[in-house]
């Protein structure tokens, strides 16, 4: 497995925090703060895509 570097958490209200990573193949990752173990995979643009509806609101009961 690739090495994963991990930003700084995302907290939105509450205790709702995630972190990103990526590895150095251009992977990227997301997972709760504190189980980064336990991540899933899919690529830059989709985790992107996920982050941006989450902070707009359309998708917050994922969190």
């Amino acid at each position: 497995m690739s090495h994963i570097t991990w930003e700084a958490p995302f907290c939105g209200e509450g205790n709702n925090c995630f972190r990103i990573g990526t590895d150095t193949a251009g992977n990227a990752y997301i997972a709760v703060n504190g189980a980064e173990d336990q991540h899933l995979t899919d690529t830059r643009e989709a985790l992107r895509a996920l982050i941006h509806d989450i902070k707009a609101g359309k998708a917050d009961h994922l969190l």
